[in-house]
């Protein structure tokens, strides 16, 4: 699956085309010109890539579709409401212990309220009014008037990391969707670390299961399954307890007027080394006027916060008289053409502040 994270197209093609323009004579005409043409490439390559909003609209869409239908279990730390019928003597609201247990008036021993939905709950407090002796025929309800006992906590490439109580049964596509999605660096992955009992829940796709060791199963889905259909092989039921993590997946930037198709390609975790042939690869190529050998990578420096400029030269890779090099996360490949002046380091670095002048593609 394909899905592209637009921001406006080939910002780097236009403005060094736009710099050859300004020296011909017809500057005033070519330049609307170029600026139309290049404004309809962008809106053009938009709509053959699937945008990360597209891609959020399609988890609202399908996190709609089909929802879990068990209840959701009381736990210890929630309040109840317990309504017996005529008998408001015995009607109240009552907190969970840690031991998950709740006590009613004229009952002399205590309730096992952890686990149970409240139907189940309802059942359990009529059997111990009739023994008891307190009401032949008792009416109960119970409802869930404060949840404090399912936290589920969504963090990593999502739109807003939170943590929030289950009010009901919730699928995992309805847990991104609360989270705002998936973010522009998301990965291909989902982890789901769940907290087990002695019967572990059965694992999804690639998963490691609980040891009795451990109790902690994690639970690893690929996020283009999970987006595939919707199917609920994918789209697990989460629980109280569960952490869900988006995997983040690093990204290079392959940029300048001598690639067919600029943008930032997340890097896969497949195992294999990103290099510069792969990235030049992933972007469909050198244009017709590249000066291949011109080419420079603009790598961050953790320790002074600067980008540091990487001669590349291409041509010389392919021939195999240089060796290719590897690229690492946040990478500028920069590739300039024959219509446009080499990049100076500022002007690459402003180039990969315009946000909004790259596609990000993850395959």
């Amino acid at each position: 699956m394909t899905v592209g994270i637009v921001f406006a197209g080939v910002i780097c093609h236009m403005l060094a085309t736009v710099r050859w323009a300004m020296d011909w004579p017809g500057k005033p005409v070519s330049i609307g010109f170029l600026l139309a043409f290049f404004c309809l490439q962008a809106a053009y390559g938009q709509e053959q890539e699937e945008t990360t909003q597209q891609t959020n609209d399609k988890i609202q869409q399908l996190s709609r579709i089909a929802r879990p239908t068990a209840d959701i279990a009381i736990g210890a730390g929630d309040v109840i409401h317990v309504d017996v019928f005529d008998v408001p003597e015995l009607s109240r609201d009552i907190r969970v212990s840690n031991t998950g247990n709740i006590a009613l008036p004229l009952v002399h021993e205590r309730i096992r309220a952890s686990g149970a939905t409240p139907y189940q709950l309802e059942q359990t407090i009529q059997e111990k009014l009739i023994e008891n002796g307190l009401v032949s025929h008792p009416q109960v309800s119970v409802f869930v008037k404060e949840q404090n006992s399912q936290p589920v906590t969504i963090i990593g490439a999502v739109g807003h990391s939170m943590t929030y109580q289950l009010l009901r049964p919730t699928s995992l596509l309805e847990v991104l969707a609360n989270a705002g999605g998936i973010s522009d660096n998301a990965g291909t992955v989902v982890l789901i670390t769940r907290q087990t009992q002695k019967e572990a829940v059965k694992p999804v796709g690639e998963t490691s299961s609980a040891t009795s060791d451990s109790g902690v199963q994690t639970i690893k889905i690929q996020l283009r399954d999970l987006l595939g259909s919707g199917n609920s092989t994918f789209n697990i039921q989460v629980f109280g307890g569960d952490v869900i993590e988006v995997s983040k997946a690093g990204i290079v930037y392959v940029v300048g007027s001598g690639i067919s198709q600029p943008g930032g390609y997340v890097i896969q975790s497949h195992g294999e080394q990103l290099t510069v042939l792969k990235a030049v690869a992933l972007a469909h190529g050198l244009g017709g006027f590249a000066k291949a050998d011109n080419a420079v990578i603009y790598r961050l420096n953790p320790k002074t916060g600067e980008r540091e400029a990487i001669p590349v030269h291409i041509r010389k890779i392919e021939k195999n008289t240089s060796e290719d090099v590897a690229m690492k996360s946040n990478d500028i490949l920069y590739v300039p053409s024959s219509l446009g002046k080499k990049i100076a380091a500022k002007g690459a670095e402003s180039a990969f502040g315009i946000g909004t002048g790259l596609l990000i593609y993850r395959f």
